[in-house]
């Protein structure tokens, strides 16, 4: 992974890093809630350049080396919940249009006029929003294991709920976060493209060494509950859209996916099968080359 790159915008600071040839095409990848930029897996991105993209990643706020928010403390989910509920916006310290825009202002940051847009799962609906207030920037747009936010689609698997509610504290130890973390891995994971134990364990350590998670996926978590529904902005998107999504995603289910495809104009549903909430590297081939043939058929960059 390249060097730590960072840049400031409106008192907001966003690390970001690119890979792959300038003369590649610009993707923009938005990951998601509480994962750092560095979760794209490399395999996944050597594919990406290997089809032609340059890969610009970046941290979201609140996680990695971004900006915290930790004097916001950790946000009463209960309630934010039931002002979502109620069809009321519970306010937090940024929305996730707030990410969205700080995508865009990396893309400034690079001289970059126009980008193909990735998002997986809490960066597909900070996809949605660049797309969305960006869409003359946005060449095509790729949504991975992601959601509209619309109340009704099946919730996560009990025991994923469980897990995320378990979460451990921010002082907790390493040895306890790196349990948890793998935990979480392997119940979300794929079915049928598993990830190796001593590699979850791998990643976890990464993770943890480069910025503890603290409470900023609380406050992530917040902000995507009171994002609401983005169907009515989705029915009027104007973008090439291409929706993949795993027939074994425990976290956001398959019919998330098909909801999004039949609100988004022209938009396409690829469902992959035994595929579940992770980014395995038995799939990086197939998740570059998908985005390729979809990346060919949006109109030009502008020039």
């Amino acid at each position: 992974m390249p060097p730590t790159q960072s840049l400031r915008r409106a008192g907001v600071e966003i690390d970001y890093a690119t890979h792959g040839p300038e003369t590649g095409a610009p993707l923009l990848l938005a990951m998601g809630l509480g994962m750092q930029r560095t979760a794209w897996p490399t395999s996944l991105l050597d594919a990406f350049v290997q089809q032609g993209f340059r890969c610009i990643s970046f941290d979201n706020r609140d996680i990695g080396l971004s900006s915290r928010y930790d004097e916001h403390g950790t946000p009463p989910l209960h309630r934010v919940i039931a002002a979502r509920l109620l069809h009321r916006r519970y306010q937090t310290p940024y929305m996730l249009a707030d990410i969205a825009d700080d995508g865009i202002a990396v893309l400034d940051h690079l001289g970059i006029a126009q980008a193909h847009v990735l998002g997986m799962s809490m960066g597909g609906m900070v996809a949605q929003h660049i797309a969305v207030r960006h869409a003359p920037r946005v060449q095509s747009l790729t949504l991975m294991a992601t959601s509209s936010g619309r109340l009704g689609l099946p919730l996560p698997a009990a025991r994923v709920l469980r897990l995320m509610l378990s979460r451990p504290q921010d002082r907790t130890s390493v040895d306890a976060a790196t349990r948890y973390l793998v935990g979480m891995f392997s119940a979300i994971g794929s079915p049928d493209f598993p990830t190796a134990t001593d590699e979850m364990i791998r990643r976890a350590h990464a993770s943890l060494r480069r910025a503890p998670t603290g409470n900023g996926v609380a406050r992530q978590l917040a902000a995507i509950i009171s994002d609401g529904d983005r169907t009515p902005l989705l029915r009027r998107l104007d973008v090439p859209t291409l929706i993949l999504h795993g027939t074994h995603d425990v976290m956001v289910p398959l019919a998330h996916g098909r909801q999004l495809a039949s609100v988004i104009p022209g938009s396409r549903l690829h469902s992959i099968r035994g595929w579940g909430h992770d980014l395995p590297d038995a799939l990086s081939t197939d998740f570059a080359a998908a985005l390729a043939r979809h990346a060919l058929q949006s109109p030009p960059p502008l020039t």
